[in-house]
């Protein structure tokens, strides 16, 4: 991984403890997986995204497959309705939404959604309110009842009587996020929180040239900035236009018969459950 500063590293390594029980479990679990020589070892995420990581990867853990986005390559692959449904999301969807984005331009609206665990506290929650509402462009902010820690999510009283009919778009780079922004098309505008969001991060905004990052001390004049910057900057057009690539080459990697992943899938099932058994 190059130039990865220790701020990148995730969270729950990033430590001077030797004997902290996550830093001792992944160790565990990566000398386990060095040493014990495992069937597979299968990763969400397609060839053309992460070509260095997963060849360094397959130098010392092989066999690797890289058969993601699964999401993309269920909706290429998968013809039943019933398995198109399954999601990853740990809270039940509401799609009342969908309407009011039909009615909007393409590429005009922000997509705020801080993940399924991700926290904050009350003062981050209203600067990153009014940032978006100053910012004068539409979002669409899903917020949990429970993502202010110890309290219940509630906005400015004065908020929603004075932003009107706004709405709006922001991730924590939790790893299904951030590949669900990649496979979409999607630039983003990255707070990430804790595990390896940091790294997602890290690797959107330098490496695949999608994302900018906010300061973990979020204020309302950045995130108002950054929106803007991202919905009507230069830098906002050459990451759409990095996004798109990435696009394609994510589609690609999850079409049949020569995509990567598509590839690497029916290896894996080829490998595991069509071979003679030993």
């Amino acid at each position: 991984m190059k130039n990865i500063r220790l701020r990148d590293l995730p969270s729950f390594i990033r430590t001077t403890n030797p004997a902290e029980f996550m830093l001792e479990f992944v160790v565990h679990e990566t000398e386990r997986a060095r040493t014990k020589a495992p069937s597979a070892i299968i990763l969400n995420t397609f060839d053309a995204l992460e070509h260095d990581v997963l060849a360094a990867l397959s130098a010392i853990l092989p066999p690797v497959y890289s058969i993601g986005s699964l999401s993309l390559l269920s909706h290429n692959q998968i013809t039943d309705p019933a398995l198109k449904s399954i999601s990853s999301s740990l809270w039940k969807e509401e799609t009342e939404c969908l309407r009011w984005l039909d009615a909007k331009q393409p590429n005009s609206v922000l997509y705020v959604n801080f993940g399924s665990i991700t926290v904050m506290t009350n003062s981050q929650l209203v600067e990153f309110a009014w940032g978006l509402a100053n910012s004068r462009k539409p979002f669409l902010w899903v917020i949990r009842p429970d993502l202010v820690a110890g309290e219940t999510a509630m906005l400015p009283p004065e908020f929603v009587t004075e932003t009107g009919n706004m709405a709006g778009f922001l991730t924590h780079n939790g790893w299904n996020s951030t590949l669900e922004s990649i496979c979409s098309g999607v630039p983003m505008i990255c707070w990430p929180f804790f595990a390896e969001q940091q790294t997602n991060c890290k690797f959107a905004c330098d490496e695949w040239g999608v994302g900018m990052e906010i300061d973990s001390d979020v204020k309302r004049d950045e995130v108002e900035g950054l929106v803007r910057e991202l919905m009507e900057g230069g830098k906002g057009e050459e990451m759409r236009r990095r996004a798109a690539e990435w696009k394609t080459m994510a589609v690609e990697a999850t079409t049949a018969p020569s995509g990567s992943s598509v590839a690497n899938l029916d290896k894996l099932v080829q490998a595991l459950l069509l071979s003679p058994c030993q």
